[in-house]
């Protein structure tokens, strides 16, 4: 399964709903369990392997690997916390992000089981920073315009070379 790279137009596109949580999904979602830890990242939306479906699946140290199929945000707090954030996607590319600390999200498992996840801390910034995925955003359009061209830039032309 390969990786989109920034650049590629599918990343800013929206995701469609999931309409049934059948054996496809359940190889969907472990592929993208395996490409995300053989990418060595925590995260991985459907539209970062090319599939525009609304999933992402997680795996944060210290806790089980999570599947979000359909996911919403039900709320977020109003605490903001900044913290460094980098993404399979634009591999190499670090930088401070401004997110809520805590997070609510509504999903179904892979099981077809919906399920609430009340989180903060590194696990919550993963929620809100893969389901921004499925809308079509990429964690760099959550910084300044300057530092975002600067980033952009940066990883174009490492990529050229």
């Amino acid at each position: 399964m390969d990786i989109l790279l920034l650049g590629s137009e599918v990343l800013r596109q929206k995701a469609e709903p999931i309409e049934e949580i059948n054996e496809d999904i359940v190889t969907l979602a472990s592929g993208m369990m395996e490409a995300m830890h053989e990418g060595k990242g925590i995260g991985l939306a459907g539209p970062q392997v090319g599939v525009m479906k609304r999933i992402f699946v997680i795996h944060v140290e210290g806790d089980v690997p999570r599947v979000f199929i359909n996911p919403s945000i039900v709320g977020t707090s109003e605490e903001q916390v900044k913290y460094e954030e980098g993404c399979l996607s634009i591999p190499g590319v670090y930088t401070d992000v401004i997110r809520p600390g805590e997070v609510k999200v509504q999903a179904w498992n892979e099981k077809g089981k919906r399920f609430i996840l009340e989180t903060g801390g590194i696990l919550a910034r993963v929620i809100l920073h893969e389901y921004d995925h499925l809308e079509g955003v990429l964690f760099i359009d959550r910084i300044s315009e300057v530092k975002r061209n600067r980033i952009s830039a940066k990883f174009a032309k490492s990529r050229k070379a």
